[in-house]
């Protein structure tokens, strides 16, 4: 498979991304909605930002993609008017970038469970070094801090993890993905 990206991967993926982007401003209600809620429930859910670059990399299976996809998203959000203004856009740069290190450290040939959940890891570290450079944690208390790093870590296994990548499992069944990724040998072996 050319590991290039090409036209059609990237239409694809901007589309993906935009999708997403309408998501992240709809989840942006649920997300306050908890807040109120204490204890760092709405940490639980912030692992949907970055689940764009994991479902568009196992979608399209290049280098480039989640960068790619994570930065479409965000400037999708940024332009319906996101609350986080600007920030954002800075988000989905690095937390693409986080993701697609994980990719490229296993040299974008693997499309498994393991890696989907390591870079929504992975995005959730960079979402903690955006959140840092703005000051946002320095000011919690070490329980607090733990409880905060816990229930992020979480939720972002499994939103841009775990649902992410059954989620392309999903797409995957129906053949979509074949519209926009040909065939392989093992694919006709599978058919046998």
């Amino acid at each position: 498979m050319k590991k290039e990206l090409k036209l059609t991967d990237i239409l694809v993926t901007i589309v993906i991304a935009i999708a997403f982007g309408i998501v992240y401003i709809l989840w942006g209600t649920v997300y306050y909605a908890v807040q109120p809620l204490g204890l760092h429930l709405d940490q639980l859910l912030y692992g949907m930002w970055f689940i764009a670059g994991t479902v568009a990399y196992f979608i399209i299976r290049k280098p480039g993609v989640a960068l790619l996809a994570e930065i479409a998203a965000a400037s999708g959000e940024f332009l319906l008017g996101s609350p986080w203004g600007l920030t954002v856009l800075l988000s989905g740069v690095v937390q693409g970038l986080f993701a697609e290190l994980v990719f490229m450290a296993f040299r974008y040939k693997r499309f498994d469970l393991k890696v989907a959940t390591l870079a929504a890891s992975a995005s959730c570290v960079g979402s903690l070094v955006v959140d840092a450079l703005n000051g946002q944690i320095a000011e919690l208390a070490a329980w607090n801090l733990a409880l905060y790093l816990l229930a992020r870590f979480a939720g972002s296994i499994f939103f841009a993890g775990v649902l992410a990548y059954y989620l392309a499992e999903v797409l995957e069944d129906t053949g979509v993905t074949n519209l926009v990724r040909p065939l392989t040998t093992e694919d006709f072996t599978d058919m046998d």
